[in-house]
């Protein structure tokens, strides 16, 4: 009878056992990251690998805040800009790290017509609308879909964006799905649809620095695009529907070059952007899961490899930093500190018949993919 109630007794301790531990490993991994002004409590999430590569991210506007990434030697260094606190990003923050939307990039004059409406923004970029506008994706706060993420893997995240929101058509319903994978990447899915025609162009905005975030300038990273056009701009930074050859340019990527090679050259694109800031035409076939972009840092031994399904891709070279940015730890971000792979249809798409579709229609399903992978060498 003893022996009975003891064994009985050992099984249900077992059976607690094991339960505490399903659900321990059930849950998210999560800490406070602070709140909004209007009292929402923000989470900071976290995502590693087997390797010990880590991400973290935030549900406020879907910031990446940290990514830890093991240099030639194994060791691991931070690799995109950021901040330290909630405060800073709502404060003033280039988009760094941040998810953007409901369309990436710039829109001419802050207006285009669908479907026979003419539909007006926010003019939050000189005479022209960036990013989504004055309360775009980067600055709301995302739910966290804790079942259908996988605990230290991957993070699920969800928007509804409401019909007239920023000016934008239609109720838009996001979902956007972080990874972490085993063969060192980042993997980003977006998925959305509509319940009225609209126009999505969603991307992410990283600051990268392959030699460690805030360590130096990136002008001696080497850049591969496989592009063979790119879309020039004008004095707004708006393209001017132009398809042009980066042959004999300084645009022109197809060789693994030096970004500071020829960013001070007098050439008029990179007079108008300050540096690199424009869409470059991506080789592959539309919707493919091609290479993009490589990026090569030779202290470190880092190499960023941009997969995506998106047809076009901003480069950035953090033209406008200027030191008035205070990051982690304490660092001013400098004059070029870090630069921007942007993964994208292409800007101005709405007022540009000749440029890829950003068109999504009741019924129908935008869905993108973009993957940062990471070795070295």
């Amino acid at each position: 009878m003893k022996t009975s109630t003891l064994f009985t007794t050992t099984l249900l301790i077992l059976a607690l056992l094991f339960t505490s531990c399903t659900r321990q490993e059930s849950t998210m991994t999560k800490q406070s990251f602070g709140k909004t002004p209007d009292g929402t409590e923000v989470f900071l999430y976290t995502l590693r690998n087997k390797d010990g590569m880590e991400a973290r991210i935030t549900n406020y506007g879907g910031i990446v805040v940290s990514l830890l990434v093991k240099d030639r030697a194994g060791k691991l260094a931070d690799v995109v800009l950021g901040f330290d606190s909630l405060a800073s990003y709502i404060k003033d923050t280039p988009y760094f790290g941040a998810l953007v939307g409901r369309y990436g990039n710039r829109i001419g004059k802050g207006e285009f017509q669908l479907a026979g409406v003419k539909y007006t923004l926010a003019k939050n970029n000189g005479a022209n609308h960036l990013h989504g506008g004055l309360k775009g994706f980067d600055k709301v706060v995302w739910s966290v879909d804790e079942k259908a993420s996988v605990p230290g893997e991957s993070l699920v995240l969800t928007y509804l964006s409401r019909d007239g929101e920023e000016g934008y058509p239609g109720n838009l319903a996001v979902r956007v799905v972080y990874s972490v994978t085993n063969d060192n990447a980042l993997r980003i899915d977006y998925s959305a649809s509509t319940d009225k025609v609209t126009v999505v162009n969603l991307t992410h905005h990283s600051y990268f620095n392959l030699a460690g975030a805030g360590s130096s300038a990136i002008l001696d990273h080497e850049l591969f695009i496989d592009a063979g056009r790119f879309t020039p701009v004008d004095s707004g930074l708006i393209p001017t529907g132009e398809l042009k050859s980066v042959v004999g340019t300084p645009m022109d990527f197809t060789a693994q070059t030096a970004i500071g090679a020829r960013i001070n050259e007098n050439y008029e694109q990179l007079q108008k952007g300050g540096g690199y800031d424009h869409n470059w035409v991506l080789n592959k076939p539309l919707a493919s899961m091609e290479l993009a972009a490589r990026v090569y840092e030779k202290s470190s031994g880092r190499t960023m490899e941009v997969l995506t399904s998106e047809p076009g891709l901003q480069f950035y070279s953090g033209n406008f930093l200027n030191g008035t940015h205070v990051g982690k730890g304490g660092v001013k971000y400098q004059h070029r500190y870090g630069f921007c792979l942007e993964t994208q249809h292409f800007p101005d798409s709405p007022n540009k018949p000749g440029f890829p579709t950003t068109v999504l229609e009741p019924g129908k399903t935008y869905s993108s993919t973009t993957i940062y992978r990471f070795s070295t060498k």
